[in-house]
């Protein structure tokens, strides 16, 4: 007597342990052949659950390794779009993109750091509020290339850029690489 079973699921089955134990169904004393009947149909449906289980898992490991690119990729964009929504409402703060990009900095003296004009003008007014804080010393310039959140640092040693697009690049990069 071959019957179907289908099961229909919401969402995926992450992990799943079927007991194939059919003697600890029965009540102690029943030993008709009735019984019998049920714990081996009982033991063939734990069989063929435990072979839709591995299927299924087996399927999702496939499926999820096949487009581990497509979801780093897509990852990447959500962040893209979060961030720039975040730039363009100013819901950022330029000191601390300039003081990581500084704290990167193989020296501090004769920095020259370019920022957008719109930022640039809250950096001049960090360093006058605080002349001895983490900005003192450092020389701004309006540079309208650079865009907002974003430096460009200039020392002796060489340039230092703080860019979304290369922090975006990094983080994609190291999505495809993990495992």
């Amino acid at each position: 007597m071959s019957q179907t079973f289908t099961v229909h699921l919401e969402k995926p089955i992450v992990s799943v342990r079927i007991l194939d134990d059919s003697a600890t169904l029965s009540c102690e004393g029943k030993k008709d052949g009735a019984e019998s009947v049920e714990n081996a149909g009982f033991s063939q449906t734990c069989q063929t659950l435990n072979g839709v289980v591995a299927r299924l898992n087996q399927f999702y490991d496939t499926l999820f390794a096949e487009h581990k690119e497509e979801i780093a990729r897509l990852s990447v964009e959500i962040a893209r779009k979060i961030l720039m929504q975040k730039v363009q409402d100013g819901d950022y703060e330029i000191e601390s993109i300039v003081k990581e990009a500084l704290n990167n900095a193989p020296t501090r003296q004769d920095v020259v750091v370019h920022l957008n004009p719109q930022d640039h003008l809250l950096c001049q007014k960090a360093q006058a509020d605080s002349p001895n804080g983490d900005l003192g010393g450092i020389k701004f310039v309006s540079d309208p290339n650079i865009g907002r959140a974003e430096c460009l640092l200039e020392t002796p040693k060489g340039i230092i850029e703080s860019l979304i697009e290369e922090a975006l690049g990094r983080i994609a990069n190291a999505l495809k690489k993990a495992e």
